[in-house]
């Protein structure tokens, strides 16, 4: 109940946040929160549900934002269904790059995400149609939903942003429960076990790279709208990937709401650091790098198991504790 009630209380706050701080950087600093609580989900799923850690899902990331932004900018083709087209284009590629990098595992299997992710980036800069390096400036359009456009406003981005990650995590939350979320756990824990029983590995990893790349790319389509520029840089770094993987891995690897918890401490942590360090480092650009390495080394060597994890273990230990002292308490009509 009490979980219920905590979930009913963070709607509410997530709703109301836009008419409560209406500046501009508190409305940023949120949207930026929801949209990467949008993509670590859509990374747990397949990080976290099916165990296979990926460093390039800054491609599916980009590939959302160049084709919804190639679409609009040549095509003239509506924004909203610019971002259906992305999230086309990043199940695609997700199938063609996960039918044989899945035959590796682990640490293999990693570096092979890493490696692909760099040939897209290369392919991006160097190929004119969709700007080279220098990128994709979206055409400025008037002011409407249909549009995908508000003017100097933040609400409308917020609440679409708000709906895209409660799409994501009622996703995660199927799949999850559903056959195919056991399937992923029990590949996740055993994969030798899972084939002997006769779970087909490769198909279950497909359809978890499929729906983790569908969702990275509406992210980058919102994105892209957004900011209304784009370049390699931007959505297909190795930076990138390694932070939405990181908002998951911070929040609690194979939880629900650990891509949300991750969210909220890494990016309000990263802007803060940006904004009031930003004598230090190259206008404070590198301290962001320092503190994710700060981050992962701690995760690492005390708390694998992320902040959830965390709060699970104090959890556990208040309730032994409060046990201890249940037993410690003489039986009713006993004399003390």
């Amino acid at each position: 109940m009490r979980r219920q009630w905590a979930v009913v209380l963070a709607c509410a706050v997530a709703l109301a946040f836009p008419l409560l701080f209406q500046d501009n950087f508190s409305n940023n600093l949120a949207i930026l929160v929801l949209l990467y609580a949008m993509l670590g989900t859509a990374w747990n799923v397949l990080g976290g549900f099916a165990g296979q850690v990926s460093l390039g899902h800054a491609m599916f990331f980009g590939t959302g934002a160049y084709t919804s932004s190639w679409l609009l900018a040549h095509a003239h083709v509506n924004p909203w269904l610019g971002m259906l087209a992305g999230g086309a284009a990043a199940i695609v590629l997700s199938l063609i790059v996960g039918y044989p990098t899945f035959r590796l595992a682990g640490h293999y299997f990693a570096i092979a995400t890493i490696a692909v992710g760099e040939i897209v980036v290369a392919v991006a800069t160097n190929w004119e149609p969709v700007g080279g390096a220098v990128g994709l400036t979206l055409p400025l359009q008037p002011p409407s939903p249909l549009n995908f456009q508000f003017g100097t406003g933040k609400t409308g981005y917020y609440y679409i942003i708000l709906a895209l990650l409660a799409a994501a995590v009622l996703a995660a939350w199927l799949v999850q429960r559903s056959r195919i979320g056991f399937y992923l756990a029990a590949i996740r824990e055993d994969p030798e076990g899972a084939r002997s029983v006769g779970i087909n590995l490769r198909s279950c990893k497909l359809i978890a790279i499929a729906v983790s790349a569908l969702f990275t790319a509406l992210g980058g389509s919102f994105y892209a709208q957004y900011v209304l520029f784009i370049d390699p840089g931007s959505v297909l770094s190795l930076n990138l990937s390694i932070l939405i993987s990181l908002v998951a891995i911070l929040g609690g690897v194979g939880t629900l709401w650990g891509p949300l918890i991750g969210a909220l401490v890494l990016l309000p942590l990263s802007e803060f650091t940006r904004v009031y360090l930003a004598n230090l480092g190259g206008g404070g650009r590198a301290v962001n790098l320092v503190i994710y390495g700060f981050l992962i080394m701690l995760i690492s060597a005390y708390q694998p198991n992320g902040l959830v994890g965390l709060f699970k273990r104090r959890r556990k230990r208040s309730g032994l504790d409060q046990g201890s002292l249940a037993d410690q308490r003489p039986p009713e009509g006993a004399l003390v």
